[in-house]
Formats: C-alpha cells, sequence, structure tokens
C-alpha cells in the first residue's frame, strides 16, 4: 500500500478511536501513534486529514445527514460514519484529489475494516456526494 492508502487507513482508525472515546487531549494523539508505528510521511498526511475532518466535522456531518436517508448520523456503524467523514472531507478540501480515487479509496477501506454491505453503503452516500459537489469530474469518470 502507499502513503496515501495507509495515512487514510490510519486516520479513519485515529478518528474512530475519538468518535468511541469523545474528545481527546492532545496526548492521546501520542498514545495512537505510539500503538499505530507508521512512517513518518505516512503520519504527516494521516495528521493532515485528522485534522482537516476535524476542524470540519460540523460541516461534513451536515453534508452526510443530508444524504443517508432514514438515518441519524449516530446510528451509522461507527466505522462507515468515520469513512464517509474522511472521504468527505477529501472532496470538499482536497481539489488535486479526484473524485474517482476518493470513492475507490473509502470503499476499500470500509470493505477492510467494517462489516456485511458496508462498501455499498459508503458507495452510495459518496456517490451523491461527489456528484453534487465536483459534478464535471464525475461525469468524465463516468463517460458521460
Amino acid at each position: 500500500m502507499g502513503k496515501r492508502r495507509d495515512g487514510r487507513e490510519a486516520a479513519i482508525q485515529f478518528l474512530f478511536s475519538r468518535d468511541l472515546q469523545g474528545e481527546q487531549k492532545p496526548e492521546d494523539a501520542e498514545v495512537f501513534w505510539t500503538l499505530h508505528s507508521a512512517k513518518t510521511s505516512t503520519r504527516a498526511y494521516a495528521e493532515s486529514l485528522i485534522k482537516g475532518v476535524i476542524d470540519h466535522q460540523e460541516e461534513i456531518d451536515g453534508h452526510i445527514t443530508g444524504l443517508v436517508e432514514n438515518f441519524r448520523l449516530e446510528r451509522l456503524a461507527a466505522v462507515d460514519r468515520n469513512v464517509l467523514r474522511l472521504a468527505s472531507y477529501e472532496l470538499l478540501y482536497c481539489p488535486d484529489v479526484p473524485a474517482p480515487v476518493i470513492l475507490n479509496e473509502a470503499i476499500d477501506i470500509a470493505k477492510a475494516l467494517s462489516a456485511g454491505e458496508s462498501g455499498s453503503f459508503v458507495n452510495g452516500v459518496l456517490d451523491k456526494l461527489a456528484k453534487a459537489l465536483r459534478k464535471p469530474e464525475v461525469k468524465e469518470a463516468l463517460g458521460s
């Protein structure tokens, strides 16, 4: 796996932990990185994603909530919720990363870290968000 994939997985694991434990102290991040050995470049990438998700979580959660029908955000599986948060952050704030890459990575990570139909669920939600936020890019990827 590459630096970005490893960084995304580490970021989701951190966000998952934070989600379950609630607000964390700065030293909790160091404990996480002690347990999750990562190369310096991978850690730096993960930390930039983590900071972005945390800084924009309210907006990100608003986008996700608007797309999940008949579900409150809190009822989603914690892994799926954080995969959606990370991918939504990238769709919103990382225009240099192509939407199809973001979606494929999120789907693969959801399949690896979650259970059942998570990959399909994540795909459905992110596909709607990508079409709303990056219309020309998604149409090109679909060959439309």
